[in-house]
């Protein structure tokens, strides 16, 4: 079987994202990263940073007790755009049919959204979990500008709305291990990930299971 996908999930500051790209890249593959952000932004109408907003995020308890409200009351005498904003819900909404979307289009690359559960029965798909220590994820982030008490939140805050996503929608975890082909440390560096990747992919199209013949 060929691979035409690869899903890459990764926690905050493992460099997930920059293997990503430059695996596309080594492959000649399309990215779908802030670009499919973009894709839900341009089919759902709104502005790119609205539904930069909303990804790999779950709306707070306190909104989604204003929409419960807001559905009961006076939703009906609000504009449409004003009754049904772009939420996480409508982000998720819209995210499964583009992810299904564009990775039937050409080979590619996609970076976390769900992209692993969505795909996970694709068999031309193989999914990646990549992570790092809290040490070598703090080295990244200050190595990027961060100080090291914003770096501490960000990796503290963002993987926890990750597994909420995740819990929420798809009733999982994050990270659930039977789901990846492979899960590698980048403690070694992007380079090696990405050549460590393109020989597990190798080996899954050299080893995939073939059909058993007709009698």
């Amino acid at each position: 079987m060929r691979i035409r996908i690869i899903t890459v999930e990764r926690e905050y500051g493992s460099g997930g994202a920059i293997v990503a790209r430059r695996l596309a890249e080594r492959l000649g593959w399309k990215l779908w990263d802030e670009e499919l952000t973009a894709e839900i932004a341009r089919i759902a109408e709104v502005d790119q940073k609205v539904a930069a907003s909303c990804d790999e995020r779950v709306d707070s308890w306190l909104y989604r007790l204003f929409k419960v409200y807001a559905r009961g009351s006076y939703e009906r005498a609000l504009p449409i755009e004003e009754a049904h904003p772009f939420d996480t819900d409508r982000m998720f909404a819209t995210l499964e049919s583009v992810i299904r979307d564009v990775s039937s289009r050409t080979p590619c690359v996609i970076v976390g959204r769900g992209s692993t559960y969505f795909l996970r029965d694709r068999p031309d798909a193989f999914h990646v979990f990549v992570y790092a220590s809290a040490e070598e994820k703090l080295r990244r982030l200050k190595s990027a500008g961060k100080s090291e008490r914003e770096a501490g939140q960000l990796i503290e805050e963002i993987d926890r709305d990750r597994a909420a996503f995740i819990r929420h929608y798809f009733g999982g975890e994050w990270p659930h291990r039977p789901l990846y082909n492979l899960m590698i440390n980048s403690q070694l560096g992007d380079e090696y990930v990405v050549e460590m990747l393109l020989q597990h992919v190798a080996a899954a199209e050299a080893f995939a299971p073939r059909e058993a013949a007709s009698i």
